[in-house]
């Protein structure tokens, strides 16, 4: 069985996004400066169809996360914005277009059902509402000896840390202060299990791997 894993950038003060988001700004104000970093790579760009792009440390990381994830986990916030009915949700089929870089089956946490939606490149978005085990269940049948991604939001990240179901995380501190927004680990009960990893040092950003011990 894979390990379940979790990849995020956040602020120097522990911002994953910054306040007010709207459909222009999913991420909220000046949130998109936290991810300048990875969409400058050339794997990245490479994934997103692109050609070109910058090598080099922060480059050989991002490739050990491409392609890692036989299934992916997310929050309906992550993937729309929403919270209601599909019906009343501006992106209900989710930002990211016909051919979403996930290139593997996406299972999206919420109370609303709804059938699932097969897009191009191997993405399948699921729906899935009886909770994070459930999700986490069909994600790693799905996966098979491949990995599984918990892709965000930061409350999602929370409700599998604290029910100790994750495996390690590797969290990109960028050199900025976004002053407020949402906090990658805000409600987690004075958690402390971790052993810190491995460090790897780039002028943008600072990649920092922890494993989850219990």
């Amino acid at each position: 069985m894979g390990k379940l894993f979790f990849d995020i950038s956040m602020s120097l003060d522990g911002f994953v996004a910054g306040p007010n988001p709207t459909l222009e700004e999913p991420l909220g104000e000046r949130g998109e400066e936290l991810h300048e970093w990875v969409t400058r790579l050339a794997s990245w760009r490479a994934q997103h169809g692109l050609s070109g792009g910058d090598t080099g440390a922060d480059d050989e990381v991002m490739k050990e996360i491409t392609g890692r994830a036989g299934a992916v986990v997310m929050g309906r916030r992550m993937f729309s914005n929403g919270a209601g009915p599909w019906e009343d949700d501006p992106k209900a089929d989710g930002w990211w277009g016909d051919d979403p870089p996930f290139r593997a089956p996406v299972f999206i946490l919420t109370h609303h059902p709804r059938e699932p939606v097969e897009k191009q490149g191997g993405t399948t978005y699921n729906f899935v509402t009886d909770g994070i085990e459930s999700a986490l269940e069909q994600a790693r049948a799905a996966a098979g000896d491949r990995d599984v991604q918990v892709a965000g939001g930061a409350d999602v990240v929370q409700q599998y840390l604290n029910a100790g179901l994750l495996d390690e995380f590797q969290v990109h501190v960028v050199p900025i202060f976004l002053g407020s927004g949402v906090r990658l680990f805000d409600d987690l009960g004075g958690r402390s299990d971790l052993e810190l990893a491995r460090v790897v040092d780039s002028p943008a950003v600072t990649h920092l791997s922890y494993r989850v011990m219990g």
